[in-house]
């Protein structure tokens, strides 16, 4: 069947031009996390991202304000993938002795099978722009409440429940990074191991403290 007269410019490949520029924002967005994985964000130029997506400049500032618009985009994506990844996960299972095993097996698992998405979220967003700096807050927060609402639902909500999550947290997000820029010598389980026992203790003093 011939394609139907669209209003909002002609189709080609049988794509009308919203679905063609999700396509080249999409290959944009994969062509930015390979190579600010690989090179780094500062290294890498808007050039070289749309040649390696095979697409002109134009077309990168059709989707993107500029590169960091790019980065955060990246970011988000990663992020993305990495809660509903750590959620699956553990559905089912909140309280459960099993949660946080489960929970950091498929969080650590989800940055260390590919060590792009870990230098992306853990190294190349870091201290880009105050703007950016906000929004990793805002992940890591995120998460630590995620935390506090789906593993200590029996404990108190306060201070010290909300210090003790974002301070696992950063924990769990320092060692990835100690993992990474060390060489990636250490093994997701030992990682998954270190990361359960802090949680356990700090789990014990919390019920301990009331």
């Amino acid at each position: 069947m011939a394609n139907q007269p669209n209003p909002g410019g002609r189709r080609y490949a049988g794509l009308d031009p919203a679905e063609r520029a999700r396509q080249r924002r999409a290959a944009l967005l994969d062509a930015a996390q390979e190579l600010f994985g690989d090179r780094g964000y500062q290294a890498t130029s808007v050039k070289q991202l749309c040649a390696h997506a095979g697409l002109t400049e134009r077309y990168f500032y059709e989707s993107f304000r500029d590169r960091e618009a790019a980065l955060t985009a990246v970011y988000d994506k990663l992020v993305d993938g990495l809660r509903g990844t750590t959620l699956a996960a553990v559905a089912g299972h909140d309280g459960s002795a099993d949660m946080v095993p489960r929970g950091l097996d498929a969080f650590v698992g989800f940055l260390v099978a590919d060590q792009r998405r870990a230098r992306i979220v853990l190294v190349e967003v870091v201290g880009v722009s105050a703007a950016l700096e906000a929004r990793r807050h805002a992940v890591l927060t995120e998460f630590a409440g995620l935390l506090g609402e789906r593993w200590l639902s029996d404990v108190e909500p306060g201070t010290q429940r909300r210090l003790t999550t974002i301070a696992l947290v950063g924990a769990v997000n320092h060692l990835l990074v100690d993992w990474l820029l060390s060489g990636r010598t250490r093994r997701p389980e030992e990682l998954v191991q270190a990361c359960a026992a802090l949680f356990a203790g700090a789990r014990d003093r919390l019920v301990a403290d009331g």
